[in-house]
């Protein structure tokens, strides 16, 4: 068996990225969702794919989650988190997002390369994730051999079940409550 070079490269990629990531982001994140009425997450491409994942998750902790652009996903409001994976912190529809979000009330939180961009200068909280999103010009990070954003959109997935596995010991749940609450209907 010869091992797969490429797959071993993006690993290591991940390996090291994961390392810069701030394990307080991270507890900050978490403490908006445990106190949040309801969670509202969103996302865009490939970063919404992740996101998509996560609401999956909290929803099988039992919290109220909806995902941004669903046909039941109802008004945001005062005491609701939306939690927006953004590369590039400026996707026009996602920066629009945020804005409404803030004008109700609610709790903002990001995942970005760039929290200085539009949706994490509006954040109440954000977890920072090094890459380089599509069109970013040549930074100091060392180049991937994978397509601007997959490393991004890869590890926002990590992050995210990390936290998982963070707020179902806080919340005490076992893997017996989360297979209850998992799709019966497939």
């Amino acid at each position: 068996m010869t091992p797969s070079k490429n797959l071993l490269a993006i690993l290591t990629e991940l390996t090291a990225d994961a390392q810069q990531i701030d394990q307080a982001q991270l507890e900050q994140v978490q403490e908006l969702i445990l106190k949040a009425k309801r969670v509202f997450i969103a996302g865009a491409g490939r970063s919404g794919f992740a996101a998509r994942a996560f609401s999956n998750r909290l929803m099988h902790l039992g919290f109220t989650v909806y995902f941004v652009g669903e046909p039941t996903t109802p008004s945001i409001r005062e005491n609701d988190l939306i939690i927006i994976g953004s590369g590039s912190g400026r996707t026009e529809g996602l920066v629009n997002m945020a804005k409404k979000a803030k004008s109700e009330k609610a709790q903002l939180a990001t995942i970005t390369i760039h929290p200085k961009n539009p949706i994490g200068t509006m954040a109440d909280a954000l977890i920072q994730i090094p890459g380089i999103s599509t069109g970013d010009k040549a930074t100091e990070k060392a180049p991937s051999i994978q397509p601007n954003g997959s490393s991004f959109e890869q590890l926002s997935w990590v992050v995210y079940d990390s936290m998982i596995v963070d707020l179902k010991k806080k919340m005490k749940q076992e893997q017996t409550d989360m297979d209850y609450r998992h799709a019966n209907l497939e």
